[in-house]
């Protein structure tokens, strides 16, 4: 601090002075003012002393002005080369943040086009699938179909045989496979549904590295002298809800790898699916040939029964004829006895008018009594037969008209079997696993 000045006592002025001014300004009052001004004045060493602190002042605030100087120079260069080493190790770090983010940006893209062309795949095998499923309403209709048919056959063929036992096996195989492919059609669109989610996923994480790509890159790029660089304190901070490297990374790993998962869920069922067609194509095919070998029988075996039942019948139509003659034969033998017995009849009765002693028994009399008895016997004898006969025809009618009715009977079944059913069979499907790629 400056020294303070000596307060030197008032004394009053040399008459000289104030004449002076007096006589100079009569009128002023400043002689006085002055006067008191005069009593606050420095000595000659303070004068010295204020001098000295004022030279040393001055001194030191020179010297810690060029020390300031030099400091703010030494703070200037390191700052400078700590702020470039700085900026230098950040440009470094982006670009290590480039490859990071580039590379997992490359992976999630090449998991992208490999779960897009999976869930291709499996949507043709998904189209497959509801070919086969149109492709068995064919074979179901046609099964039905034949069932219906066979229940218009005829007892006693309207009977529960290999054919119909086939028929039904066939029946609940196509159901079953029916609804195997449906569910296994639900199956595939819950899975392509999985796996279109996941791709949209891996979607949104690869344009997330995009956008932060070129954000980075765009970070890279910047330097000292860019135009578009201005000040952002707001930004100096980190956010409450950013990620650390490791749950970064994390994250599109776990991406990446539920991809993996739902691509190979999605390989497995395409392999399923080949197997369930392929297994279902067969299992039609071996039932179908079974069903067909039993139609084949079948119809031999009707064929057969029809050809012994008609030759049956040939037989049964020639012993009707024969009976028939026979019964002619009998009727025209009985009419002859009938005549002669008649004569006979005839001749004992004239001769019982004989007079008196001419009615005799003679061997005449004896001879057509004799006679009427022989040939009443074979009357008796010959009706009967006639009776036998006329029944036997009447047996030979009857089986001829059931032998008929069978044979009626086994043409409606042959005709249903191999017209009706057999036939329509053709328009089955040659096979389900080539029906699957049409």
């Amino acid at each position: 601090e400056e020294p303070q000045p000596t307060v030197v006592p008032s004394c009053p002025l040399p008459g000289k002075i104030c004449d002076v001014v007096r006589s100079e300004r009569p009128r002023s009052c400043c002689g006085m003012a002055m006067a008191g001004f005069r009593t606050a004045k420095y000595q000659l060493p303070e004068w010295h002393r204020r001098n000295a602190g004022v030279y040393y002042k001055a001194f030191t605030v020179s010297e810690e002005a060029e020390r300031g100087r030099a400091e703010a120079k030494h703070l200037v260069k390191h700052a400078a080369a700590s702020a470039q080493r700085a900026q230098e190790y950040s440009k470094t770090t982006l670009g290590q943040r480039l490859q990071d983010i580039h590379f997992w940006r490359v992976e999630l893209q090449k998991e992208i086009m490999e779960l897009d062309a999976e869930t291709n795949l499996l949507a043709a095998q998904k189209l497959r699938l509801e070919r086969a499923l149109d492709a068995t309403e064919v074979p179901y209709t046609v099964v039905i179909d034949n069932l219906e048919c066979r229940e218009r056959r005829q007892p006693p063929d309207l009977v529960i045989d290999e054919v119909e036992r086939q028929l039904l096996k066939e029946a609940d195989l196509i159901r079953d496979i029916r609804d195997l492919l449906k569910r296994t059609i639900i199956q595939a669109t819950t899975q392509i549904r999985s796996n279109r989610i996941q791709k949209e996923n891996c979607e949104l994480d690869w344009s997330d590295k995009v956008e932060t790509y070129h954000i980075d890159d765009k970070c890279v790029g910047y330097c000292n002298d860019s135009t578009n660089v201005q000040f952002h304190p707001s930004s100096v901070k980190f956010e409450e809800n950013a990620s650390t490297p490791k749950s970064w990374a994390q994250f599109s790993h776990d991406n990446i790898s539920s991809a993996e998962q739902e691509k190979l869920a999605s390989v497995q069922l395409r392999s399923l699916i080949n197997n369930i067609i392929h297994d279902a194509s067969e299992d039609l095919r071996m039932q179908r040939a079974a069903v067909n070998e039993a139609f084949d029988n079948h119809c031999r075996e009707l064929d057969d029964a029809k050809l012994r039942l008609e030759q049956h019948l040939e037989q049964i139509l020639k012993d009707i004829g024969e009976e028939e003659a026979n019964i002619v034969n009998l009727k025209k033998a009985i009419r002859e006895k009938e005549a002669h017995l008649k004569v006979a009849h005839t001749r004992l009765y004239d001769r019982s008018f004989r007079p008196n002693i001419e009615l005799c028994r003679d061997e005449p009399q004896f001879r057509l009594v004799s006679e009427v008895e022989e040939l009443t016997v074979f009357l008796e004898a010959l009706k009967r037969k006639l009776i036998e006969s006329e029944q036997n025809l009447k047996n030979l009618e009857e089986t001829r008209m059931k032998l008929e009715k069978e044979i009626a009977v086994k043409a409606n079944s042959i005709f249903i079997d191999r017209q009706k059913c057999m036939s329509y069979r053709v328009r089955y499907p040659v096979d389900l696993e080539v029906a699957s790629y049409k």
